[in-house]
């Protein structure tokens, strides 16, 4: 079969992080004397740091904006998630366990492939008992999703064309980021919906995800390539 490995997207798509995300962020604006809304989050969802960082200080009382740098934010954010997701259970979302294995079991190479900063992905690795070939997070491109930078970078750490590299991904941003690559993807909605579309299967749960399914779908993007 044309598949030649599969990678998977880490926040909101393996682990349900976005709450923790919410938290931290709403921690980090009341720091600087503002509110946080649910409205907010919606414009991160599948984002950078810097993006994240930026976003934060526009929102934020002018006299905290000027006294407080994007590096603090940064650090501010980055802190308050390990913190978070050092302390307390993070389970996988449904299916996403079952998957993994299945994957395993078909001996497919498997990369992570995250918009989040390596200390944050660490942590998340360190609280679930998976392991991937391949990682790929922040500090390792030049561009974050939704650049192609990052699913390019992943596939040929896995020696692969991303054609034959399906991904996995919740976001409007990391959907964009997989296809720009040239993968075909899967897309399972979490905050914000994703349209179907050409090499584009949605879902709703990844327990409606296959191996097999996986395989048709890259075999017809070899095709239509």
């Amino acid at each position: 079969m044309a598949l030649a490995g599969v990678l998977f997207d880490m926040d909101g798509l393996l682990v349900d992080s976005e709450p923790i995300w919410f938290e931290v962020e709403q921690d980090v604006m009341a720091r600087l004397g503002g509110s946080w809304s649910p409205i907010d989050q919606h414009q991160l969802v599948g984002g950078s740091l810097e993006l994240a960082c930026r976003y934060l200080l526009d929102r934020a009382p002018a006299a905290a904006a000027r006294s407080t740098s994007e590096a603090e934010v940064g650090r501010w954010l980055v802190d308050g998630m390990v913190a978070r997701l050092t302390s307390r259970p993070l389970p996988l979302l449904p299916g996403a366990r079952e998957l993994l294995a299945e994957v395993d079991t078909a001996g497919l190479p498997r990369a992570l492939v995250t918009s989040s900063e390596r200390a944050v992905m660490d942590a998340v690795l360190g609280s679930l008992d998976v392991t991937f070939d391949v990682t790929v997070c922040a500090g390792d491109v030049l561009a974050t999703k939704p650049d192609p930078a990052p699913y390019l970078l992943a596939a040929a750490k896995l020696g692969a064309e991303p054609a034959d590299c399906v991904a996995l991904e919740d976001s409007p941003n990391g959907v964009a980021s997989a296809t720009a690559a040239g993968c075909p993807v899967v897309a399972v909605p979490s905050m914000l919906p994703v349209e179907a579309g050409p090499g584009r299967l949605v879902v709703g749960s990844l327990r409606e995800v296959s191996v097999p399914m996986l395989a048709r779908l890259a075999d017809a993007a070899g095709l239509a390539g």
